[in-house]
């Protein structure tokens, strides 16, 4: 005979059938209780998943970027025009530098009289501080004023980000070829493509990325014949009427390959004019436009151009204050854990003492920022925006944390420790110092690190004590004005270009790496210490 399971039951005279139902409705229950636990798991799991994916489909365009490879003669007129060969004075002239690299990008795409708005577009391909590593080199290397030199410029922001995909919406034809070619580059060219399928496939291309609900939506069409960019101002069947935008200043031959690029909006309505696309697209074919690994993310501070902000400054302000907060917060917080612990008289005094820190630990954020502005600031007369006093803002937020999480710890230890210590003739400070304590240190370092971990986070009580400002400068001390990772993440989300935006995705993957390190050492240690008793 087969003994019973708990799938089959045994039956017999005590068993009854009030008993059995009880008994399935118990494996019911404990069935649904899986159910639910794996379902809060995969939920989870899919939450965690989808806003990784966010942020790193966000950030993956921040850590490259598009830089204009050029030849550039330094010359001493530009960048020392006194002859002084003073490397810090070279350094600082930034606009000698700048110019330098605008007449000659003019000499090579510009007419003879350029006009004033054709100036600008050109030099906006890249903003006026891309030149810094350019002036660094050369003070550096004083021999190299007056010979050639090849330099990686970083491209403007909205340039690099249309090279990514951004900008407006794009398609790519490649027409079958010209059928005849009239006007001149001056007045404008008249151009018949070779057939009517691909006048079709144009008008196509057109219509399709046309927005029809937004008023005064059109799309644009860029035609490259030849070596020749123009933009297109009118279709009539196979008949494009075209005005010149930038290339070889004559007319494309009738055998000469034509491409359009179409546009899904107009250059009134995007960033990046149909001007500046076109040089763009002739400076790539050149292979004078490549992707670099972008690390002025990680060696540069903070500016006011996207590409090449930085989070230098952010990472090393963020050690420094975590450096307080932490010979703030856990040598103070674990005392007074074993102080009330181990030590305290149970009387009033000291329920209030406990029930006070609970209600510190819940206490908002913002509430701890106004307390260090009004004490440390106002009161102290410390500085602002400097690590010093976000240091001890957040040592007195984790405070409560960590004295929290360090009594659960010593609460953990077994009585059992205590009275064989003391029953070997150890004193009380020796039974817990030198037993207790030990055994208690896992729980009070995660406790501690998790706390740090919260604090490494905050935004809020900086804000209120000025650690959001604009910091150029990588701190070198406590005492120096800078900021830290969650404040330049929150000024970064708030920038009104686009290119702020995989940028703060980035900021917050600097982040996330730090955290998740400050939790690894945790598991690391609670490992390390941890004993079985």
């Amino acid at each position: 005979m087969s003994s019973p399971t708990a799938d089959t039951p045994a039956t017999g005279t005590f068993v009854t059938d009030e008993a059995l139902k009880r008994l399935k409705k118990r494996h019911a229950a404990e069935m649904r209780f899986k159910f639910y636990g794996r379902a809060a798991i995969g939920i989870a799991i899919i939450a965690l998943v989808t806003l990784l994916v966010s942020i790193f489909g966000q950030a993956s365009s921040a850590f490259s970027r598009y830089v204009l490879s050029y030849d550039l003669n330094i010359e001493a007129s530009y960048v020392d025009p006194e002859g002084t060969r003073d490397p810090q004075a070279i350094e600082r002239n930034v606009s000698g530098f700048n110019l330098m690299l605008q007449d000659q990008l003019a000499d090579e795409f510009l007419s003879e009289d350029p006009s004033r708005n054709v100036q600008r577009e050109l030099y906006g391909l890249f903003t006026r501080l891309a030149v810094l590593p350019i002036a660094h080199h050369t003070a550096q290397n004083m021999q190299t004023i007056g010979t050639e030199q090849v330099f990686n410029v970083a491209l403007a922001d909205d340039i690099d980000l249309y090279l990514k995909g951004g900008v407006t919406q794009r398609k790519s034809l490649d027409l079958s070829g010209l059928s005849r070619v009239s006007g001149s580059v001056e007045s404008g060219v008249t151009l018949v493509l070779g057939t009517q399928e691909d006048a079709a496939r144009l008008n196509e291309a057109l219509t399709s990325l046309t927005r029809q609900d937004v008023e005064d939506s059109s799309a644009a069409a860029l035609i490259q014949a030849g070596q020749t960019w123009f933009r297109m101002e009118n279709a009539e069947g196979r008949t494009l009427q075209l005005t010149y935008l930038a290339g070889a200043r004559t007319l494309p031959q009738a055998d000469a390959s034509v491409e359009a690029l179409v546009l899904a909006q107009s250059q009134e309505n995007r960033t990046v004019t149909d001007r500046q696309i076109a040089w763009t697209m002739i400076l790539k074919e050149q292979g004078r436009i490549k992707s670099v690994l972008n690390t002025s993310l990680f060696t540069n501070s903070d500016s006011t151009y996207p590409e090449l902000a930085g989070t230098a400054a952010a990472v090393v302000g963020s050690l420094l204050t975590m450096l307080v907060t932490a010979l703030l917060a856990i040598p103070v917080g674990i005392f007074a854990a074993v102080y009330l612990e181990e030590f305290a008289p149970r009387n009033r005094l000291t329920s209030l003492i406990e029930v006070n820190i609970n209600n510190l630990a819940a206490v908002p954020s913002i509430v701890f920022g106004l307390l260090g502005a009004a004490v440390f600031i106002n009161f102290l007369g410390l500085p602002r925006s400097v690590p010093l006093v976000g240091g001890l803002v957040l040592g007195l937020l984790v405070l409560p944390t960590v004295i929290i999480a360090s009594r659960a710890a010593l609460t953990a230890v077994p009585p059992s420790i205590r009275t064989a210590a003391l029953g070997v003739g150890a004193s009380k400070t020796q039974s817990v110092f030198h037993h207790v304590l030990p055994l208690a240190a896992p729980g009070i370092l995660t406790g501690s690190i998790i706390g740090m971990a919260r604090a490494l986070g905050e935004t809020a009580p900086l804000l209120l004590i000025g650690m959001v400002a604009f910091v150029a400068e990588v701190p070198d001390g406590p005492m120096d004005e800078s900021t830290v990772l969650p404040v330049l993440i929150y000024k970064w989300s708030t920038g009104a270009e686009r290119a702020w935006e995989p940028q703060t995705a980035a900021a917050i993957i600097v982040l996330l790496v730090f955290l998740v390190l400050m939790n690894l050492i945790a598991i690391i240690l609670r490992r390390r210490f941890e004993r079985r008793w």
